[in-house]
């Protein structure tokens, strides 16, 4: 616990200092709701977490069989016919 607050860079004269602005702040009886609410948002992120997981790993593969195939690709204009007569002349 001591390596925790090492790295926040706190001693325990300042944790002390922390929680008594925390207390003031907050007051004794808001402070158990925020715990509970954090709490709560936490339970319900790690369930959603391991919903999707689950709905991963376990969704069927997919096989080309499923797929459907491309649509055959339109006719080019080297397949279409080209016209030799030439316009009548205008008079």
């Amino acid at each position: 616990m001591n390596a925790m607050f090492a790295l926040m860079g706190l001693g325990g004269w300042e944790m002390v200092i922390v929680v008594i602005a925390i207390l003031l702040l907050f007051g004794a009886k808001k402070i158990p709701e925020l715990a509970k609410g954090l709490g709560t948002g936490i339970k319900e992120f790690k369930k959603a977490t391991r919903e999707v997981t689950d709905e991963i790993q376990n969704a069927p593969p997919e096989t080309a069989a499923k797929t459907t195939p491309p649509p055959s690709p339109a006719p080019s204009r080297a397949d279409q016919p080209v016209s030799q007569s030439t316009p009548p002349p205008k008079a």
